[in-house]
């Protein structure tokens, strides 16, 4: 299923975002003031994913997406970088039971070229094993940059346009359609833990209209307490889209929906 821009159409509203996206950030910093090496945040990092999937699963958020690696990242110590990928594997061996016994659906988008056969193996297991399930779909963003996506979106573009043998109509909704997360509609709410006020690079075509989150509190501290005030801060906010308050006020007098 693909979903239609923000900048096309207006999409629906409701209380609870439909799909949450976070940029985990600050493990190191974490581990750092506890006078722990900065890996021991990573690992600790991995309880508050755990923690996240379950909160966003029982408030009823369908999509969840998490920035794991940038394409940046390699830019890390090596003995970090090692240690990243090691804890990648150890959480697709150990979490996807969990997840498909919970109806949760993985996927995984980014430049996946540069993971050893082992970790690549074991994503495509994973995806195939929790393919059919429909209560969540976390999707995990690893050696992913948003000008990497965009770009790969154009070479597909162009690649069908030769197929074709004559070019292919180019506007937001096909170009969409190419973009490594097309099954996904735009996140309605973006969530950056660790202090920082930027989205690196994440998602850069799909935030054009989502609304930001920023928190001090570092990912291994942010539980479903620190997840409910971000998603009491999203159903605080006017969702224009463009349009004026005025617009929207015969909107706010129905039962079933929100101001958008």
């Amino acid at each position: 299923m693909t979903y239609t821009s923000s900048t096309v159409r207006v999409p629906d509203v409701s209380a609870v975002p439909r799909h949450i996206a976070i940029i985990m950030d600050g493990n190191g910093r974490w581990a750092t003031q506890r006078r722990l090496p900065r890996v021991a945040g990573h690992t600790r990092g991995l309880d508050a994913v755990r923690s996240a999937v379950d909160a966003c699963a029982r408030r009823g958020v369908e999509y969840l997406t998490l920035f794991a690696f940038s394409s940046e990242n390699w830019r890390r110590p090596v003995d970090e970088v090692s240690f990243l990928m090691r804890l990648f594997v150890t959480a697709l061996e150990r979490e996807i039971g969990k997840l498909h016994a919970n109806g949760i659906r993985l996927r995984v988008v980014g430049d996946l070229s540069m993971f050893d056969k082992k970790i690549q193996d074991l994503i495509t297991r994973a995806e195939t094993k929790t393919a059919k399930n429909t209560r969540l779909t976390l999707t995990i963003a690893a050696n992913y940059g948003g000008r990497w996506d965009i770009m790969q979106a154009t070479r597909k573009l162009v690649e069908e346009s030769v197929a074709a043998g004559s070019p292919v109509e180019v506007n937001e909704n096909a170009f969409a359609q190419h973009l490594a997360m097309a099954y996904a509609p735009e996140p309605d709410l973006f969530i950056r833990t660790g202090g920082e006020q930027r989205i690196s690079n994440f998602l850069l075509w799909q935030l054009a209209y989502t609304e930001f989150y920023f928190t001090d509190t570092y990912w291994p501290d942010f539980d479903a307490d620190a997840l409910g005030r971000a998603i009491a801060s999203y159903t605080e906010r006017e969702r224009r889209f463009g349009r004026t308050s005025a617009q929207l006020e015969p909107q706010s007098q129905n039962a079933d929906s929100l101001p958008c």
